[in-house]
């Protein structure tokens, strides 16, 4: 197959040089899409969103509308963060390619309207749907899966008022032929679940408040009748992910209950999500570890840390060879994940792709840390070498320090041996991790004795009237040796996540959680000297699509900002958050030269306690004209209105514009207005949510956010371990 693939890859790269270097073609003043055959056109046309294949380039020339409506391109259509898909748009696609989709998702279109999700009763064809985040009651859903029998695939958000006795005798029937399911669950509920009788993959969601906006308990209790409880008989994937709340985790149980007394024969993916420190108990766990080993071909698991001991993890993996694990929170572990993964406990540790060891340190969060509670750069080493193919890797919540190891040459420190996983293109480090040496500079600060001990005399400020011009020569190239064997050995990074160990987010909705599961700021010193010599060494990357920083109070300056995003050009995600000192926003004119060089920027996530979004930070964002997604977090942040509005009018891409700052809530409520008023026409997707960060009701306000968007600027994606996409697996 490769080698028919190969053969047609070389045919159109000899078409393309022909069209290019013929004599004729050469002739001409210029090569145009004409001269190109069907074949390198397709190719090309495969790129393009299909709302622009239908709105524009259709209608170019006779040629081009025959190859837009190529089989091939419409096969399966996705409108997912299409936000200029209005209904207008969307209703003339579904009528055009009513007769040809197969796969239609239209995750996280929550502007559609129902008349619009009526329509998709017409692709009768459609075998694969995903309308997750969009308009769908039970009435609805009733109507869509009597019209759709061919559909074997479906995902949706299971809404308050949501009855599965609505369902009609012809949908029923439908959802007994489906073999793949993944439900958002927004109220307890089985949804649909108990009518799927040829499950394989069953991908769940939980997001239900604890209490209602009345402030009334939500009730978890479901009927326990045959009719009701879910069965796996044919069950291959189980996804779980959960929000906090205790009422998550009683639902979950639930669903879990018939795993109490059979386990599917052919599970073979078990990944189960739950934030924070103390995750309800579940006493099967030890006899469905047993049972995922046995089977001999299990490719994914993840468990809360209570629910696994080190002998129960040992049968799991025994003779197996998975392609995902996680085990973030469980240092109960830490010893039998490495002897899995390095003696011979797993048949093949080179079939690993993903690997999330965050949190897997012994000692988790203490003040009295050993070097042996830390990351062993010659264990990574090893692990590199056995799991030679892993591409996502997240080491949150872990420790290295290189002044304790063995030795400092290069080879001795964590990042050399990081550096030989050569396929990593996802890495999530701790600040600690890129640091060469304990930064006594900032030591110094931190150490400074308090102003009770000194009189009268003030504690000095950390901020700019205590930096240095040469403080930023010493952290020299010296100081980044070791970061600088990582991006030689990895200069294929896409997603790269750097983050303090004591940043906590001052959003709500996950505050509890991750502050229950990180340390309080400043305990590792190490993190500290991690500054802007060392952001600067990042733009080594030039496939860098996201980037998250945060809590790095030894960032002083930014100019390593400004180096990095001058050689990253194509950063498409970018996620900053308490950088430098907490007082003052020392890095403003920096980040203001860097985001006019974001020209391909699509999300932007800044926080920080004083941030003065004013008309000169507005005017810089501005330059990122791709912009889609804007979120500002500061918790005594002021803004501008009319900066605001004028760039939403040169930004017009720009469907979200999130802003929890300081300020009365009548001058955040007046500003909402006014962006609403005035772009929501024009943009049917436009989410606008301005309020005062310290207001009471900013859980409520939060609560109404679509959860496509919530969950982009809640968290960043190692606060809580997600399950992966199921996909690549």
């Amino acid at each position: 197959m490769s080698r028919i693939v190969r053969g047609i890859s070389e045919d159109m790269h000899r078409q393309i040089i022909q069209a290019v270097f013929d004599e004729d073609t050469m002739s001409s003043t210029s090569v145009g899409m004409s001269d190109l055959s069907d074949e390198i056109l397709l190719c090309i046309l495969r790129h393009v969103p299909v709302c622009d294949l239908m709105k524009n380039v259709a209608n170019v020339c006779h040629k081009l509308h025959t190859l837009c409506h190529d089989k091939t391109l419409l096969t399966n259509v996705s409108l997912s963060e299409e936000y200029q898909a209005d209904d207008v748009l969307v209703r003339y696609i579904l009528k055009q390619l009513a007769n040809h989709m197969q796969s239609l998702s239209l995750n996280g279109c929550y502007w559609l309207s129902g008349s619009t999700m009526e329509l998709l009763a017409r692709c009768r064809g459609v075998t694969h749907l995903d309308v997750t985040g969009c308009r769908i009651t039970s009435l609805r859903l009733s109507r869509l899966l009597s019209s759709l029998s061919l559909l074997r695939s479906l995902a949706f958000d299971v809404t308050p008022g949501f009855n599965s006795a609505q369902l009609s005798s012809e949908a029923v029937d439908s959802l007994s032929r489906l073999s793949e399911l993944r439900q958002t669950l927004l109220t307890p509920s089985y949804g649909v679940v108990p009518c799927c009788a040829q499950l394989r993959k069953l991908m769940l969601q939980f997001d239900i408040s604890d209490v209602t906006r009345e402030g009334i308990g939500v009730c978890c209790q479901l009927m326990m009748g045959q009719s009701s409880v879910p069965h796996y008989q044919q069950l291959e994937e189980f996804t779980a992910r959960l929000a906090p709340g205790e009422v998550n985790q009683t639902l979950l149980l639930l669903y879990l209950a018939v795993f109490s007394v059979h386990v599917p024969k052919r599970l073979r993916v078990f990944l189960v999500s739950i934030p924070g420190p103390n995750p309800a108990h579940w006493p099967a766990a030890p006899s469905l570890a047993q049972s995922l080993g046995q089977g001999g071909d299990l490719e994914a698991l993840q468990l809360p840390r209570s629910w696994l001991d080190s002998f129960s993890l040992k049968r799991a993996l025994e003779g197996n060879s998975p392609k995902h694990l996680s085990f973030s929170r469980c240092p109960a572990l830490w010893t039998q994940v490495f002897q899995s993964l390095l003696e011979g406990g797993v048949r093949d540790a080179k079939q690993l792709t993903s690997l999330n060891l965050s949190g897997i340190n012994k000692v988790l969060y203490s003040e009295c840390r050993s070097v042996e509670d830390q990351l062993v750069p010659e264990t990574m080493s090893r692990l590199a070498a056995g799991c030679s193919n892993i591409r996502q890797l997240n080491l949150m919540h872990t420790h290295y320090h290189h002044e304790t190891s063995p030795g400092q040459g290069g080879e001795t420190h964590l990042c050399a041996s990081l550096a030989k996983l050569t396929h990593l293109r996802s890495l999530t480090l701790p600040a600690c991790a890129l640091s060469d040496s304990l930064n006594t500079h900032q030591v110094s600060i931190n150490n400074t004795p308090s102003p009770l001990f000194l009189g009268l005399k003030k504690n000095p400020r950390v901020g700019l009237q205590n930096y240095k011009p040469d403080l930023e020569s010493s952290l020299s190239e010296d100081s980044t040796s070791g970061l600088s064997l990582l991006l030689a050995g990895c200069p294929f990074l896409e997603t790269l996540e750097v983050i303090g160990p004591g940043f906590v987010s001052a959003l709500p909705r996950l505050e509890p959680c991750t502050r229950a599961s990180v340390e309080p700021r400043g305990m590792c010193e190490w993190a500290r000297g991690v500054g802007d010599a060392h952001l600067a060494a990042l733009e080594a990357l030039p496939r860098l699509r996201r980037l998250s920083l945060a809590g790095l109070p030894g960032v002083l300056k930014g100019t390593g900002l400004v180096q990095l995003t001058q050689q990253c050009r194509d950063l498409r995600v970018l996620s900053l958050a308490n950088m430098g000192s907490l007082k003052i926003m020392n890095y403003s004119p920096a980040l203001l030269d860097s985001l006019k060089q974001c020209t391909q920027l699509q999300e932007l996530r800044l926080e920080q306690p004083y941030l003065n979004a004013n008309e000169s930070f507005f005017e810089a964002l501005s330059c990122c004209s791709r912009l889609q997604r804007l979120c500002l977090i500061s918790r005594s942040g002021t803004f501008d209105p009319l900066a605001v509005e004028n760039f939403m009018e040169r930004c017009r891409h720009v469907i979200m514009c999130h802003m929890f700052m300081g300020g009365t809530l009548v001058a955040c409520r007046t500003l909402q207005k006014v962006l609403l008023n005035r772009f929501s026409v024009e943009r049917s997707a436009l989410s606008v949510v301005i309020y005062p960060l310290q207001h009471e009701d900013l859980t409520l306000v939060i609560r109404d956010i679509p959860l496509t968007l919530l969950d982009r600027i809640t968290l960043f994606q190692s606060h809580v371990a997600q399950p992966p996409h199921l996909s690549p697996l």
